[in-house]
Protein backbone atom coordinates (compact mmCIF):
# COMPACT_ATOMS: atom_id res chain seq x y z
CA UNK A 1 0.00 0.00 0.00
CA UNK A 2 0.82 3.38 -1.12
CA UNK A 3 -0.08 6.41 0.92
CA UNK A 4 0.05 10.00 -0.19
CA UNK A 5 -0.61 13.22 1.43
CA UNK A 6 -0.46 15.79 -1.38
CA UNK A 7 0.76 19.30 -0.14
CA UNK A 8 -0.42 20.77 -3.24
CA UNK A 9 -2.96 19.56 -6.34
CA UNK A 10 -0.64 21.04 -9.20
CA UNK A 11 1.14 17.97 -10.14
CA UNK A 12 -2.10 15.19 -9.60
CA UNK A 13 -3.64 15.75 -13.52
CA UNK A 14 -0.49 15.04 -15.14
CA UNK A 15 0.95 12.36 -13.03
CA UNK A 16 -2.30 10.14 -13.09
CA UNK A 17 -2.50 10.62 -17.26
CA UNK A 18 1.31 9.19 -17.21
CA UNK A 19 0.86 7.23 -13.89
CA UNK A 20 -2.37 5.04 -14.39
CA UNK A 21 -0.90 3.25 -18.04
CA UNK A 22 2.24 2.17 -15.97
CA UNK A 23 0.20 0.89 -12.87
CA UNK A 24 -1.68 -1.53 -15.26
CA UNK A 25 1.16 -1.95 -17.80
CA UNK A 26 3.36 -3.57 -14.35
CA UNK A 27 -0.29 -5.48 -13.83
CA UNK A 28 -1.40 -3.23 -11.20
CA UNK A 29 -4.40 -1.88 -10.56
CA UNK A 30 -5.92 0.79 -7.86
CA UNK A 31 -7.63 -0.47 -5.00
CA UNK A 32 -8.74 3.13 -3.96
CA UNK A 33 -7.80 6.42 -4.91
CA UNK A 34 -9.70 9.26 -2.53
CA UNK A 35 -9.59 12.47 -1.17
CA UNK A 36 -11.86 10.80 1.35
CA UNK A 37 -10.39 8.42 3.94
CA UNK A 38 -10.40 7.93 7.61
CA UNK A 39 -7.47 6.26 9.88
CA UNK A 40 -8.82 4.11 12.57
CA UNK A 41 -6.32 3.07 15.06
CA UNK A 42 -6.75 1.01 18.21
CA UNK A 43 -4.29 0.73 21.43
CA UNK A 44 -4.17 -3.26 20.47
CA UNK A 45 -4.92 -6.14 18.89
CA UNK A 46 -7.36 -7.50 21.24
CA UNK A 47 -9.15 -3.76 21.80
CA UNK A 48 -9.60 -4.36 17.56
CA UNK A 49 -10.81 -7.82 18.06
CA UNK A 50 -13.24 -6.55 20.71
CA UNK A 51 -14.69 -3.90 18.29
CA UNK A 52 -15.50 -6.39 15.55
CA UNK A 53 -16.85 -8.72 18.18
CA UNK A 54 -19.35 -5.93 20.14
CA UNK A 55 -22.66 -7.14 20.00
CA UNK A 56 -23.54 -3.68 20.20
CA UNK A 57 -21.49 -3.43 16.30
CA UNK A 58 -22.99 -6.77 14.59
CA UNK A 59 -25.99 -5.03 13.19
CA UNK A 60 -24.20 -2.16 11.75
CA UNK A 61 -21.30 -5.12 10.76
CA UNK A 62 -24.08 -6.98 9.28
CA UNK A 63 -25.39 -3.48 7.36
CA UNK A 64 -22.04 -3.15 5.89
CA UNK A 65 -21.24 -7.05 4.62
CA UNK A 66 -24.29 -6.96 2.76
CA UNK A 67 -23.95 -3.56 1.38
CA UNK A 68 -20.48 -3.62 0.00
CA UNK A 69 -17.58 -5.30 -0.93
CA UNK A 70 -15.65 -5.27 1.79
CA UNK A 71 -11.67 -6.27 2.63
CA UNK A 72 -10.38 -5.98 6.82
CA UNK A 73 -6.86 -5.40 7.16
CA UNK A 74 -5.44 -5.58 10.79
CA UNK A 75 -1.82 -4.74 10.45
CA UNK A 76 0.58 -4.08 13.86
CA UNK A 77 2.44 -0.62 13.10
CA UNK A 78 5.53 -1.65 13.37
CA UNK A 79 8.98 -1.72 11.00
CA UNK A 80 10.47 -4.91 11.31
CA UNK A 81 13.39 -3.90 9.18
CA UNK A 82 14.14 -0.63 11.17
CA UNK A 83 18.22 -0.68 11.76
CA UNK A 84 18.25 -0.87 15.90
Amino acid sequence: MVHVTPTSDAWIPDYLKTVTSLVAKHGGKYLARTLSHERLEWPSKEAAEGFYRDPAYQPSLRARLEGAVNELFLIEGKDDFASS
